[in-house]
């Protein structure tokens, strides 16, 4: 991700029950046989969920922290705690348990010169990266990344689906994003898609009001924004990876979970998508409600609660 806090395993663990490794590719299971009455579960371990400073991470970590509470573990909750610097190191040394993370973000923390890019590469990457003490759970198919988003007259208008229904057209197009989104992107654009845009803007925060206002056409929205509901925007697909996948990720210090504990999470995980993260984030910041209420209704909805 360009202008924020971005956005977050071997097999072997003292504590981990085994599971099978899901389809999101996040690697072998993490294993409690060696030592089984460490459990979180039901009377052990207290598991300590985190989160950063921002309002996507707090819903986030309270989805994870009320799922894990519904199956009897033990959850305490230190909620905005601040940057990723800060919450790694807490990781690290056992003062967290559970983190929502975004693995390229997390990724790129670690290794800023590796180029993975989609989710299977990007946690095979991240496995050979994180320390032993630490591991990745299942990915969600939740994605906090960049995108190239349109309105829904535009892309009607041009046919457009994905980055690279913009070949022909972009020329036409005024594009809008971050301040340094056009030296970061430009020649990506051009060398990927081959893409050349008739202008670049530096439209920031607002960008998706100025894709609604018509003052760009094509503007790098984040895919769980919730202007992309509130506006009604389409966001581009990325069939060829110029942006990184920032799939939302459970990183966990592993002596701290037991099997019930890493299945309660993988299971968020598999019903956990970008149209209902963008959702639940329009009602947190644009219709002000709860957090730990979205996080409520959602788990119920989803059989999870």
């Amino acid at each position: 991700m360009t202008t924020r806090l971005l956005r977050t395993v071997t097999a072997v663990g003292l504590l981990l029950g085994a599971a099978a490794c899901s389809s999101s590719g996040s690697g072998n299971p993490l294993d409690t046989s060696s030592n089984p009455s460490g459990s979180s579960g039901g009377g052990g371990k207290t598991v300590v969920v985190g989160s950063a400073n921002f309002p996507e991470n707090v819903l986030l970590a309270s989805i994870y922290s009320q799922a894990l509470k519904a199956k009897g573990v033990k959850v305490e909750e230190k909620f905005n705690i601040g940057s990723r610097e800060v919450l790694y190191g807490q990781l690290k040394n056992g003062s967290l348990t559970v983190l929502p993370e975004y693995n390229g973000a997390l990724l790129g923390y670690l290794d800023a010169k590796n180029t993975a890019t989609g989710t299977a590469e990007v946690n095979a990457a991240l496995q050979k990266e994180l320390p032993g003490s630490l591991g990745i759970l299942d990915s969600a198919p939740a994605e906090d990344k960049d995108s190239l988003s349109v309105t829904q007259e535009t892309a009607d208008k041009y046919q457009l689906k994905s980055i690279a229904d913009l070949a022909g057209k972009a020329g036409e197009f005024t594009i809008g994003g971050p301040p340094e989104f056009k030296s970061r992107r430009e020649q990506q654009f051009k060398d990927i898609y081959g893409l050349t845009f008739k202008e670049w803007k530096p439209t920031g925060d607002t960008t998706a009001n100025a894709l609604k206002d018509g003052s760009i056409q094509v503007g790098n929205v984040f895919t769980t924004d919730p202007k992309i509901v509130q506006f009604k925007l389409v966001s581009l697909t990325d069939p060829k990876n110029l942006f990184s996948s920032q799939n939302v990720t459970p990183l966990v210090n592993k002596a701290g979970l037991d099997a019930t504990a890493t299945a309660t999470l993988n299971a968020v995980s598999a019903k956990l998508d970008t149209p209902g993260l963008t959702e639940m984030m329009k009602r947190v910041s644009v219709d002000k409600e709860d957090p730990s209420a979205v996080a409520k209704d959602w788990l119920g909805s989803n059989g999870l609660g």
